[in-house]
């Protein structure tokens, strides 16, 4: 059975200039990792689950934004791990430093027999286009040039 995701990829004009929102995600695994660990907003959704919805409710258990108004597709990618994930595109704005997310509960220190909460998402930016290039997980990075290649309309 396939895994799929689905996520919205916020972005918002500066001049010329596109930047986009992306999330870094909390836990353990990723405190130290910067460059190529970012994500768009994006979370499993299941086989009968509509994925716009699944999207927009990611990007608010992410995010602690609701999601209203319409959604540019950016179609689908299937990330290295076999897991397909269908995106978004939404032009807004927020700020990051206000965000919260949901919080998922795992062992930690690993066989310790202790459990430990973690936000799904540790802090949030805005990048512009080059920049979350760099800093978004490799598999993700089409959405980035499907957005540049729409236009952002």
């Amino acid at each position: 059975m396939v895994r799929r995701s689905a996520g919205l990829l916020m972005f918002r004009r500066r001049g010329a200039e596109i930047e986009v929102l992306l999330v870094h995600p909390g836990g353990p695994f990723w405190r130290k990792k910067d460059l190529g660990a970012w994500s768009i907003p994006k979370g499993e959704y299941g086989e009968g689950e509509d994925a716009q919805a699944a999207a927009r409710r990611e990007f608010q258990e992410e995010t602690g934004i609701a999601v209203t108004g319409e959604l540019t597709p950016l179609g689908e990618i299937r990330q290295a791990g076999g897991k397909l994930v269908t995106a978004w595109a939404m032009e807004g704005d927020c700020a990051p430093a206000e965000m919260h997310s949901n919080f998922f509960e795992m062992e930690w220190p690993p066989k310790s027999g202790k459990k430990q909460k973690f936000p799904e998402v540790d802090r949030a930016e805005w990048f512009s286009l080059e920049e979350a290039a760099k800093r978004i997980l490799k598999g993700q990075a089409e959405f980035l040039e499907r957005l540049r290649d729409r236009g952002s309309r």
